[in-house]
């Protein structure tokens, strides 16, 4: 009796891109949730100056806004000098046309997807573009930072918030366009967790799953 194989494991994520995809994760949610509370207090606590509701939120939001900054430094590394060129692999159907028109195709039920590497084109221009407004929601919080913490690391950075908030046309459009962009990580979510579990029933693949133990699970082509 001979078995044949029907299911097939690639190894798709490495451990150091798994564990800071869910941190990554992690850090913008608390910064979503700490940044509207620092921007609208909305539980009113005791008077008293024992109170330091708002100096924990503000805590709270500036550790997850640094481990956001290592770990978009570390990713961006890891994308260009990592051994595994998976994601790099990706750009290649960036460049191409037909690549395209087989994603939006399939996207319409009209054939499969194939893919150079990790990402679909789509995938890829989309993930390019949270990626920037990442570094932007950095350098804009690291500014704000320097506008209140004058001492330490705050007081490294002043010459650099001065410049940026030089750029930006003052401190008030820093904080509305930093509130603003805040909503690009709400919208990006929900349509991000959306396409994960979408494509894994379109595709039966398992690209949530791969996140996780940084396999994906697969039938077998025969």
């Amino acid at each position: 009796m001979t078995t044949e194989t029907l299911y097939t494991r690639d190894y798709v994520f490495s451990p150091a891109i798994r564990i800071m995809h869910w941190l990554r994760a992690l850090s913008i949610v608390l910064l979503v949730i700490t940044g509207f509370y620092i921007a609208w207090p909305f539980l009113t606590p005791y008077g008293g100056t024992d109170n330091l509701q708002q100096g924990w939120v503000r805590l709270v939001h500036l550790i997850a806004g640094f481990v956001l900054v290592g770990i978009t430094l570390a990713r961006a590394y890891l994308y260009f000098f990592s051994r595994s060129d998976i994601e790099r692999r990706s750009f290649r159907d960036v460049m191409s046309v037909n690549s395209w028109i087989v994603q939006l195709k399939s996207y319409l039920w009209m054939g499969k997807l194939h893919k150079a590497g990790v990402y679909g084109p789509l995938q890829f221009v989309t993930y390019l573009a949270v990626t920037l407004v990442i570094v932007f929601m950095c350098l804009s919080g690291l500014a704000l930072h320097a506008n209140v913490y004058h001492d330490g690391l705050g007081g490294a950075l002043y010459p650099f918030a001065e410049w940026f908030i030089g750029l930006m046309g003052g401190l008030a459009p820093v904080r509305e366009w930093h509130h603003i962009m805040t909503w690009v990580f709400i919208i990006f979510t929900v349509i991000h967790v959306y396409m994960a579990v979408w494509s894994g029933i379109r595709f039966k693949q398992n690209s949530v799953d791969a996140i996780v133990s940084g396999y994906d699970v697969h039938k077998a082509k025969h």
